[in-house]
């Protein structure tokens, strides 16, 4: 993970953290890896890490079990809400820089509407006709 210097890592953590469960890369139920995994496989401090983890445990996406370790949430509808929270952080950047560029609001819906199939594992490329 490549972390930018202006934001703090421990809070780049926790919107990677979050991403991992908004997307069942980590899923509802499953052990999450302990700190000193995390820690040694990004590269941390293990109290950033902790910081981290404590973050998902404030917003109860990850719960804390004494002896078994944490866990991700089973609140289907907390998970939902993040997935939702990073498509409109998301979606919000996208409109800054679409305002940036002094683009209409059909241009950047048009532009997005293009693009959709882009980002799947199946690409396809805008045909002519699209453009």
């Amino acid at each position: 993970m490549d972390f930018d210097a202006g934001q703090p890592i421990w809070l780049q953590l926790v919107r990677e953290f979050t991403r991992l469960i908004a997307t069942g890369d980590w899923p509802a139920g499953q052990r999450v890896p302990s700190v000193r995994e995390l820690a040694a496989e990004l590269g941390v401090n293990p109290n950033t890490v902790q910081r981290a983890l404590a973050e998902l445990e404030r917003t109860r996406l990850a719960v804390a079990e004494r002896t078994a370790g944490r866990f991700v949430t089973t609140d289907t509808t907390l998970i939902t809400d993040a997935q939702l929270g990073l498509a409109q952080a998301a979606a919000d950047a996208y409109i800054t820089q679409a305002h940036g560029l002094r683009l209409t609001q059909d241009a950047a819906v048009t532009l997005i509407a293009q693009r959709w199939n882009l980002g799947t594992d199946n690409p396809t490329a805008p045909t002519k006709e699209d453009r």
